[in-house]
């Protein structure tokens, strides 16, 4: 069984180390596989997703908020359900993030409402 100091012979469904080696290589010839372990992959400019998938969510960021600070609080408190303390943070600590992940029409629709308000919006 598998008793014995390293070195011994293990047996193994009754067979030793040599047997067993011999196995794994008629495995390896008979399916076409490595029993070796997989070198590991570096991820370079290849590797990249290709340039054809369009992105699908977005995150909106409040970049600055111009002459109006007031309607870009209002419109940020509205957007994200914020009270009126968080909204004059998240405003005032420009560039943030307004909301994280949000569909194209969802945050083109964001981005609006927030130019109106005369703030400086990008999606990423």
């Amino acid at each position: 069984m598998l008793r014995g100091q390293v070195g011994d012979s293990v047996d193994l469904f009754g067979r030793d180390r040599l047997a067993l080696g011999d196995t794994a290589l008629d495995l390896e010839d008979t399916f076409g596989v490595s029993a070796a372990a997989p070198a590991a992959v570096v991820a370079g400019p290849a590797a990249a997703a290709p340039a054809e998938e369009e992105k699908t969510e977005f995150d909106v960021v409040l970049e600055g908020f111009g002459d109006n600070k007031i309607a870009v609080i209002k419109a940020v408190r509205e957007i994200t359900g914020q009270g009126l303390k968080e909204a004059k943070e998240t405003v005032e600590g420009a560039p943030s993030t307004i909301q994280e992940g949000v569909a194209k029409d969802k945050a083109e629709e964001i981005k609006k409402t927030l130019e109106e308000a005369g703030a400086a919006v990008t999606l990423k």
